[in-house]
């Protein structure tokens, strides 16, 4: 009885295997679309690029391609959106060519939407395999060609100084391949565009087109996208690489130092001050700065710290603010196509925050750090000390365990050494007077005076 009941079964999962195959087929072998969606092709690398064309970016564009022949993906799109290149024309003229002589097709979407592709970076449309964008972006501003190896055609030559959106580059005809109305909206779109280009001899596989059960027509991705980012160090130095991050990082910086200056010791304002400046100092580097505008701001710190050593903001607050002005608008120089000049945000948060902390916050903590009132200190009024240095008319008296700034309030010199006591405290600094031998204090002579003439 049980060997028949696994015979049993046993036939029952053959019959199953054996239907599979048959009814995946019509009754002409075709396959049907539920065949169609198990259907798997290569995956296709898609590298997100935000912000400036740097060292950074162009070096990740031109490892993805080597990264991608090794993966075996069957093509890799560069998903932009970039006002520019602050790398030379010879760099982008070398990531050009690597892109035309890539061993795998390179696409170039513009997206998501109000993405923008400005200056030299917008010639890579010539040399790429297929381009598109999505509706909302824009593209232009490209300049003059970069080398005479990729002329710009007459679509982005008419694109020299201005910019487009969808419908405008579409009649200039800068996309190779004829795009809908609607743009390429999404990256599966673009993954749409790249079906049935061939190169090498080989015709990429992305998408198929499969009938749902109401009888529609679609096309169905089968290839699989897979994103790619920057590594966590080179978008912080890419990003740090950005003209507003460059230019808050370098005020606050600055300014952080400048505050642990005026602190006892080394802080946490100090570690990130040093921090911020250095990094700041490698994106200002990086970015097409002024030398003579960086030093404006630094003389623009200097000349603050002039007016917080007394804690009172006056004329050199005054020139600190215009240096900051002066500095902040002249930062940058334009590159191609486009100005990087920071964005308002960056400036308002940039100014308002210097001429607050050097007007209002620095010169608070100074005045409240040195000329401390006498609160908690009564109990040293009339205690005993002794001379560290010798008191003539300032030094330092040892008070309990801790050290002091002093000065006699009489006219009689304390030596090094010799006991003392503490009459009174003036803000931070102790009025003290020797045990004997004190000279008579012409404020108690006056007081005795009176007396003398009653009695």
């Amino acid at each position: 009885m049980r060997r028949l009941l696994i015979a049993l079964l046993g036939a029952i999962a053959a019959s199953i295997v054996l239907a599979a195959p048959a009814a995946a087929q019509t009754d002409d072998g075709e396959p049907t679309p539920e065949a169609d969606r198990e259907i798997t092709a290569p995956d296709v690398d898609i590298l997100q690029v935000d912000g400036l064309f740097d060292d950074i970016v162009v070096d990740e564009i031109i490892r993805s391609i080597d990264r991608a022949v090794d993966n075996g993906s069957q093509a890799l799109v560069l998903q932009t959106n970039s006002r520019g290149a602050v790398v030379s024309d010879e760099r982008m003229v070398e990531l050009m060519r690597a892109v035309d002589e890539a061993p795998v097709p390179v696409g170039i979407w513009v997206g998501q939407s109000g993405a923008r592709l400005y200056g030299t970076p917008a010639q890579l449309l010539v040399v790429a395999d297929v381009t598109g964008m999505a509706p909302g972006s824009r593209v232009g501003n490209v300049g003059p060609p970069l080398s005479d190896e990729f002329p710009l055609g007459p679509g982005l030559s008419a694109l020299r100084d201005t910019t487009v959106g969808l419908s405008d580059a579409r009649e200039l005809a800068i996309f190779k391949q004829r795009i809908s109305d609607e743009g390429i909206a999404t990256p599966l779109n673009m993954l749409d565009a790249l079906d049935g280009y061939v190169e090498g001899g080989i015709e990429l596989d992305t998408t198929t087109e499969v009938v749902t059960e109401s009888g529609v027509v679609q096309r169905e991705t089968i290839a699989t996208a897979r994103f790619l980012k920057l590594d966590l160090v080179d978008q912080l130095f890419h990003t740090v690489a950005s003209p507003p991050v460059a230019y808050l990082l370098f005020l606050i910086g600055l300014g952080l130092l400048l505050f642990e200056f005026y602190t006892a010791g080394v802080g946490i304002a100090g570690v990130v001050g040093a921090g911020s400046t250095i990094l700041a100092c490698y994106g200002l580097a990086a970015l097409p700065a002024r030398g003579w505008a960086v030093a404006l701001l630094v003389l623009a710190v200097i000349a603050f710290a002039v007016d917080v050593q007394v804690g009172i903001p006056r004329f050199w607050t005054g020139v600190g603010i215009v240096l900051t002005i002066v500095g902040t608008f002249s930062l940058y120089e334009p590159i191609t196509g486009t100005s990087i000049w920071p964005s308002w945000l960056a400036v308002i948060a940039g100014l308002g925050g210097t001429i607050l902390a050097f007007v209002v916050g620095m010169p608070s903590m100074v005045r409240t750090r040195f000329a401390t009132p006498t609160i908690g200190r009564e109990w040293m009024v009339g205690a005993d000390g002794v001379a560290v240095q010798a008191i003539d008319p300032e030094g330092t008296v040892q008070v309990g365990d801790a050290q002091w700034r002093a000065r006699t309030n009489r006219a009689t010199p304390i030596a090094a050494g010799e006991p003392l006591k503490v009459v009174a405290i003036d803000g931070v600094t102790l009025e003290v007077e020797p045990l004997e031998g004190a000279a008579k204090d012409y404020r108690e002579m006056r007081n005795k005076e009176p007396q003398d003439a009653e009695s």
